[in-house]
């Protein structure tokens, strides 16, 4: 009996250390695996993480309103469309911007004589024109002004590069005297206060009349044709 007795006891004693050294392998091993202690760090990072990724998404969104225009006025974008450069409406045709001649126009058999005056748009842009042209001559005994004839039509955009004409008639000398003497030509382009003084291409003179006679007569822009 004595002899089961201690052999028993030394069982009961061995299994006790058996015991101990299997829980002691267990927390070895869960501190011993890098992979246990990151998957716990990790899943504490993803928690953290979601919550300041979804607040750097909300300001991400704000940042991106703010800076595309979405939802607030664009002043550049607006002011772009609506600038008096770009309204479709061009600027009007200035004597500056005005290339002006004038030639002979007469046609055998007409009462009159007649010149056209030709108005070439050389200032590198389009602009508008519209009515009648002031038109003097110039003669030895003074200025005369000639006097309008005819319907404005609508204003008119004048490409650059291309020209509109109009007409002046007066009246032919035919007295075989030496008349008036035409000396010059000067035109002032519809709503300009400078004027051209160009060489007179038609008939040297008018006759000298009473005022019963015939005017020197100017039509509207775009009376004698009109280029582009």
């Amino acid at each position: 009996m004595r002899v089961r007795r201690i052999t028993f006891a030394a069982l009961v004693v061995a299994a006790g250390l058996s015991l101990t050294a299997c829980q002691n392998g267990d927390d070895g091993a869960a501190a011993s695996d890098p992979s246990s202690a990151s998957s716990a760090s990790a899943a504490s990072s993803a928690g953290g993480g979601s919550g300041s990724g979804g607040t750097d998404q909300d300001s991400g969104k704000e940042s991106g309103t703010g800076s595309d225009g979405k939802g607030t006025a664009d002043p550049a974008g607006s002011g772009s469309g609506s600038g008096s450069g770009d309204n479709g409406t061009a600027p009007k045709c200035t004597t500056d911007g005005l290339e002006i001649t004038a030639q002979d126009g007469f046609i055998d058999g007409d009462p009159d004589g007649s010149v056209v005056v030709a108005l070439k748009n050389g200032s590198g842009a389009d602009c508008v024109i519209s009515g009648f042209a002031g038109v003097d001559l110039k003669t030895n005994a003074g200025d005369i002004s000639a006097t309008r004839k005819g319907e404005p039509g609508d204003p008119y955009t004048l490409k650059n590069g291309k020209e509109i004409d109009f007409y002046v008639s007066y009246p032919l000398n035919e007295t075989g005297g030496s008349g008036v003497r035409i000396t010059g030509l000067v035109v002032t382009p519809p709503n300009e206060t400078k004027s051209v003084t160009l060489a007179w291409p038609g008939n040297s003179s008018l006759p000298v009349t009473d005022g019963s006679g015939s005017s020197v007569l100017v039509g509207p822009i775009g009376s004698a044709g009109q280029g582009g």
